[in-house]
């Protein structure tokens, strides 16, 4: 349990201090936040996987428009809102983790090439959630994914945003 699952019940909070608390858990998407007080707080969403299985299923319900907002609301990995510090601060943090600031010219001219590549043929960035990966591992991925047909790799970000969502409660 994290320092804020134990100091707090969000079932007990307001809607302003709820939505406060968790607007970024979905990048720049506080409407997901906004939809879970909505629909009533219960003592299970105390617990981090009450409340992330409540944000994931608000996701997963939404309009695809709404869902395809939420996924070009992310960032590029190694793209130029890194390079500029524009990154929100979960962000930043998730692709340092993953050592994608240590790119070397050759991976990181690699990661613009597949970015683009990828938006072109899908409308939307690459979604990873890379904790517990690295910069080869990430790119790989790359490799494969843009492979895929775009109704997979639109079911694909959607699920890595919600296993986002859930690395940063249990950073909370």
């Amino acid at each position: 349990m994290t320092e804020l699952f134990k100091s707090c019940q969000p079932s007990l909070m307001g809607r302003d201090d709820f939505v406060q608390t968790f607007a970024d858990i979905y990048e720049h998407s506080a409407w997901v936040a906004e939809q879970v007080y909505d629909q009533g707080l219960t003592p299970e969403h105390d617990q981090i996987d009450g409340l992330h299985q409540a944000m994931a299923k608000v996701l997963l319900e939404a309009s695809q428009d709404k869902q395809l907002a939420l996924i070009n609301a992310h960032p590029d990995l190694a793209g130029r809102a890194a390079i500029r510090g524009e990154l929100t601060a979960a962000s930043t943090s998730e692709q340092a983790g993953a050592g994608i600031h240590e790119c070397t010219a050759e991976e990181f001219a690699r990661f613009t090439e597949l970015n683009g590549a990828y938006k072109a043929k899908f409308g939307f960035p690459f979604i990873m959630a890379v904790k517990g990966s690295n910069r080869h591992q990430i790119l790989a991925a790359f490799e494969e994914r843009i492979h895929h047909s775009p109704e997979q790799e639109f079911a694909r970000a959607l699920a890595e945003i919600n296993k986002i969502a859930l690395f940063r409660l249990q950073t909370l």
